[in-house]
């Protein structure tokens, strides 16, 4: 009653919301996120967990985006993919909304390039999503026949990303 928020060494003088904490944690697991902070007047807390391979899950907790029409003119003549979008049936969808970045920092090599041969879990490219970045993995082995989507370009969950033949 004296006083308020009392910080000393014991636990005593901090209160922990944990109905919060969960709803927080909750929150993690529905959206994919690996982190999420909350922060009023001096109290602050942070809910993280590892993070694991990009899954479904994110996109089912995501709203519906309405513009599905929108990829498909970014997808016919991404720049430096040197290859014809033929055939899209084989390629690594995306699983979020966000940033597509094909190196992993601004002035080194991208990812893949077409011809490149990759194996199932090598890393195709990045998205970032809510400050997030998110390796995108090949979902098998192949050759690298297109690269459909440009660096720093926005994508849409379900936009073809890569081909992989």
């Amino acid at each position: 009653m004296a006083n308020d928020k009392p910080r000393s060494g014991s636990t005593s003088g901090m209160n922990i919301d944990t109905a919060l904490v969960r709803e927080l944690a909750e929150l993690l697991s529905e959206t994919g996120l690996t982190e999420i902070e909350v922060e009023d007047d001096d109290r602050k807390i942070r809910v993280a967990r590892s993070a694991a391979p990009v899954a479904a899950p994110m996109p089912a907790a995501m709203p519906a985006p309405a513009p599905a029409p929108a990829p498909a003119p970014a997808a016919p003549a991404p720049g430096g993919s040197g290859g014809a979008p033929a055939d899209t049936a084989d390629a690594v969808t995306c699983p979020m909304v966000g940033t597509v970045y094909l190196a992993p920092e601004p002035r080194a090599a991208n990812f893949v390039k077409v011809g490149d041969k990759v194996s199932e879990g090598d890393t195709l490219l990045i998205i970032e999503a809510m400050k997030v970045m998110n390796p995108i993995p090949a979902d098998r082995s192949g050759t690298v026949k297109a690269v459909l989507v440009d660096n720093a370009q926005p994508v849409e969950f379900g936009q073809p990303l890569v081909v992989i033949a």
